[in-house]
C-alpha cells in the first residue's frame, strides 16, 4: 500500500512538473492583435509573392470557393444536423458539458446550467436542452 501511494505521489509530481513546464514554454500574448494588422499584413506577404506565385495562389482559393459554394447549394447539412443531435445527447449526460461546447464559452448559461445540475439532475438536463434547441 505505502509502494502505491509513493508511485502515485512521484506520477502527480511528473505531471505537475510536465504540465508547469509546457505552459511556460507558451508564448503568453497580453493584448489581441487588431484584424486590420493581420489583414494589412497578408496583403503586403502577398504583394511580396513572383507573380507566378500570386496566379497559383488565386486559382487554389478559386478552387476552394467553387467548392464551397457547391457544398453550400447541394444542401449538406449532415453535420450540422448531427452535432445538433450529439449535443442533445450530451445534455442528457452532462448538461454543463452540452451548454459550453454549443456556447463555445463559459458565460452565465453555463454557470445556470452548473448549479441547476448540482442541486438536481433533471432541471440542469432542461435547462440544457432549452440552450441547446435555441429557445433560451
Amino acid at each position: 500500500m505505502r509502494k502505491l501511494i509513493t508511485h502515485a505521489c512521484l506520477m502527480l509530481l511528473t505531471c505537475f512538473i510536465i504540465a508547469t513546464s509546457t505552459q511556460a514554454a507558451l508564448p503568453v500574448s497580453t493584448e489581441p492583435v487588431p484584424k486590420e494588422a493581420v489583414i494589412a499584413n497578408a496583403v503586403n506577404e502577398f504583394k511580396e509573392l513572383k507573380r507566378s506565385e500570386r496566379k497559383m495562389r488565386i486559382k487554389e482559393a478559386k478552387k476552394e470557393l467553387k467548392k464551397y459554394k457547391a457544398s453550400k447549394k447541394d444542401g449538406n447539412t449532415s453535420k450540422k444536423e448531427t452535432d445538433q443531435t450529439l449535443l442533445i445527447i450530451l445534455c442528457i449526460l452532462l448538461p454543463p458539458l452540452a451548454v459550453y461546447l454549443k456556447e463555445e464559452e463559459i458565460n452565465s448559461k453555463f454557470w445556470i446550467s452548473l448549479l441547476l445540475t448540482l442541486l438536481f439532475w433533471l432541471p440542469g438536463v432542461i435547462y440544457a436542452l432549452l440552450v441547446v434547441l435555441g429557445e433560451v
